[in-house]
């Protein structure tokens, strides 16, 4: 469980009414006036949109790293994207055939509210089902600045149960009232209507379950739509494990009652709590591959 101090007192079962706070956030870390303690790491905030832009993309390249090292990756399948600081209707994302673990900042590509490529790297391929699914998120979801989307194998697996997450344990509690489901399944989204609709069923929440097909994240920082996808992920796998046990000995899995759930989900749910949890897969990673994640 998160420390106390990343509790939100924010109103709400979404994990989105903190976003903007965490967006506007000082850069310098100032010491907590409770007994001197430090606070925890935040967002930084630059006057100049150029320079954010510059930094975010290293975040973004980094978030791909940690997909490719965690085995979210399938083939040429799954993305993330990042709305563009200079132009909030643009947005970066990986170039299509690109391994996730090969990702550079000068990689990554500018799509327009078009679904055309503007700006990137040498390898300017755009896949068409990223476009549809992100560019109608983020047109439907102003507060979000991330999506991710990949095909991994335990979220993949269990979207084929057509059912929500079950609150079993404290990770899952990150996700109560604040993950959606969405039932249909009309092949590869190359249209723009599916788009929408995976949209629509998204609603205020900051997942969903895409039935036969995998997981979506939003968040208003990277970090913190990384480790959603990273938990979301790991609790479908809980799950399916926890449900096979329970119904090989003919019983079910015990359940974290409302109260509880939402009592834990103020701690471990909220986008402060997601930025500071995703820190040691950042911190690792960008020592790691640092200098080429930023060339």
């Amino acid at each position: 469980m998160a420390p106390p101090s990343a509790t939100s007192d924010a109103n709400g079962s979404n994990g989105h009414s903190d976003e903007l706070i965490e967006n506007t956030t000082n850069r310098t870390t100032a010491p907590s006036k409770a007994k001197g303690m430090p606070e925890f790491a935040k967002p930084p905030t630059f006057e100049d949109k150029y320079e954010e832009r510059e930094y975010l993309k290293g975040r973004l390249a980094a978030a791909f790293r940690i997909f490719g090292k965690l085995g979210f990756e399938e083939g040429v399948a799954g993305h993330i994207t990042l709305r563009d600081p200079v132009n909030p209707q643009h947005f970066w994302v990986n170039p299509f055939g690109t391994a996730f673990r090969l990702i550079k900042r000068s990689d990554l590509i500018l799509v327009d509210e078009y679904g055309k490529v503007i700006d990137g790297g040498e390898n300017r391929m755009l896949n068409t089902a990223a476009y549809m699914i992100h560019h109608a998120v983020h047109t439907a979801r102003p507060d979000v600045i991330c999506a991710a989307h990949s095909h991994s194998l335990h979220g993949r697996a269990f979207t084929t149960l057509g059912r929500n997450l079950d609150i079993i344990t404290q990770d899952s509690c990150a996700f109560y009232n604040d993950l959606a489901l969405y039932t249909a399944f009309n092949g590869i989204v190359l249209d723009e209507q599916e788009g929408k609709d995976i949209a629509a069923a998204l609603g205020d929440k900051k997942a969903a379950l895409l039935s036969n097909h995998g997981l979506l994240t939003t968040g208003g920082t990277v970090e913190a739509t990384v480790f959603w996808f990273m938990s979301l992920e790991r609790c479908c796998h809980a799950q399916l494990l926890a449900d096979a046990a329970a119904g090989g000995r003919g019983g079910q899995t015990l359940k974290i009652n409302d109260e509880d759930a939402a009592l834990t989900y103020k701690t471990i749910g909220t986008a402060r709590a997601g930025f500071f949890s995703a820190k040691p897969e950042f911190d690792m990673i960008m020592k790691e591959d640092g200098d080429e994640i930023l060339s």
